[in-house]
């Protein structure tokens, strides 16, 4: 009986093996004429010359081919292989000098202080947003690499990620060196982005500083809690590795930014008035500001004691059905208490809407448009940018809290007009508003 032809093939596979993988890399089209085939994939087939000489009646018996052994998955041979593109990037080790990547390292311990630290010193050095780039200590220049860089972890991490280095928080718990994240698995380029939490600005818990790394450079800025957009979808993280304290003494536990107190007890009028300056006048202002004296201030509020100040005082306690002396725009323990609260009524509540300025009819002054307002003026500028075709930066709205897409649309129209510079600012003021409603 003639001996048997045997011949080695190598079948269809997506075995994720790093010799597959080489292969089918190298030659992705040939499934033939590769050398060293891995041993598990050869399959023993008897050919048809041999299958006649046994005859037809004698049944060859099927000979099993070796089992390949357990092997780690694609994503652990080639790092990265697995992650989505994302507006940040993915998951990637330090980058070393020369573009070798760094050693791995254990994700070190830290405070709270260096954290914030760290997060200054990118944006003191004003690190160019990138995707693709990374700055000297290594980190890539997004979003998750500004994070990954202020909790020093071992690595560039994504938004996919950064959660497994944290614990859950609630709002109430933030401070400095949390992290607010949101990750939108479904599609990590819409929306997915992360900040450090530099602390509240005021005592209502609205706004707060942000430590991020965003087009075109790092940037710390006071931001709407939690965010300018998909805020309901960001959720606060403390870093697992925290630790009271600095490290070896040298560096203090950072207070929440700014050092304004939160719900102070009333200071004293002496703390009012012509030629005063401290934190509790730019509490004062922020307060009224919250209350609807946004009307008053063109600038601030601030700690320098100002007529705004007083006028917005005013306001207040007229808006409580106070005259004369109680009136006087000098805030005493009622007044302070009322803001301090939340309770009595709010400046023009029930009453009609301010008059035009600057001649232009129906605009209410440039105090009405700036970070914090909350208005039906700014929900009627934006539904007329919308109208104007000028409404692409808004997510949800337009509302009556004045937001970044605000800003933003209105830019567009300004740029529209041909303006540049402080002409293009994103805050209307007359003329902006003159050629909306015109």
């Amino acid at each position: 009986m003639e001996t048997p032809v045997f011949e080695e093939i190598e079948p269809a596979s997506d075995c994720d093996c790093p010799g597959c993988v080489h292969w089918r890399r190298v030659l992705p089209h040939s499934a033939t004429g590769r050398t060293g085939a891995h041993p598990a994939h050869r399959t023993v087939i008897v050919a048809a010359a041999a299958a006649a000489a046994l005859g037809a009646g004698h049944a060859v018996p099927a000979l099993a081919a070796p089992q390949a052994p357990d092997r780690p998955s694609l994503a652990a041979d080639l790092p990265g292989a697995d992650e989505p593109d994302t507006p940040q990037g993915s998951k990637a080790p330090l980058h070393g000098p020369g573009g070798v990547p760094a050693k791995p390292a254990k994700a070190p311990t830290t405070t709270r202080a260096e954290i914030i630290k760290r997060a200054k010193v990118w944006v003191a050095a004003r690190v160019p947003y990138s995707m693709s780039r990374y700055w000297s200590d290594g980190y890539r220049q997004d979003c998750s690499g500004f994070v990954s860089m202020a909790w020093s972890l071992p690595g560039n991490e994504w938004t996919g990620s950064l959660d497994q280095y944290g614990v859950r928080i609630p709002k109430d718990d933030l401070q400095p060196g949390d992290m607010l994240l949101f990750h939108n698995p479904a599609d990590p380029e819409k929306g997915s982005h992360v900040v450090i939490f530099g602390g509240w600005t005021d005592y209502t818990h609205t706004y707060y500083i942000a430590y991020e790394q965003a087009p075109p450079n790092a940037r710390r800025q006071s931001t709407p809690y939690a965010y300018w957009s998909n805020s309901s979808r960001y959720v606060a993280y403390r870093y697992k590795g925290l630790v009271a304290g600095g490290t070896g003494g040298s560096t203090p536990e950072v207070p929440a930014e700014p050092a304004e107190p939160a719900g102070s007890p009333y200071p004293g009028r002496a703390y009012f008035g012509a030629g005063a300056n401290n934190k509790y006048v730019t509490e004062l202002g922020r307060m009224l500001v919250a209350r609807g004296a946004a009307r008053y201030y063109t600038s601030g509020p601030g700690p320098h004691w100002s007529d705004a100040d007083r006028r917005a005082t005013r306001a207040f306690q007229q808006a409580q059905g106070w005259r004369g002396s109680e009136a006087d725009g000098l805030p005493g323990p009622h007044t302070w208490a009322l803001l301090i609260t939340g309770k009595g009524k709010d400046i023009g509540s029930g009453n009609p809407a301010p008059p035009s300025s600057h001649g232009v009819p129906g605009y209410p002054g440039r105090a009405m448009f700036r970070p914090g307002a909350n208005n039906s003026h700014v929900t009627l500028l934006g539904k007329q940018l919308v109208k104007k075709g000028f409404g692409k930066f808004y997510k949800t709205g337009p509302g009556p809290r004045w937001s970044e897409a605000d800003r933003r649309n209105v830019e567009a129209f300004q740029r529209a007009q041909g303006w540049r510079g402080g002409a293009a600012d994103g805050y209307p003021g007359p003329e902006t508003w003159r050629r909306l409603f015109s």
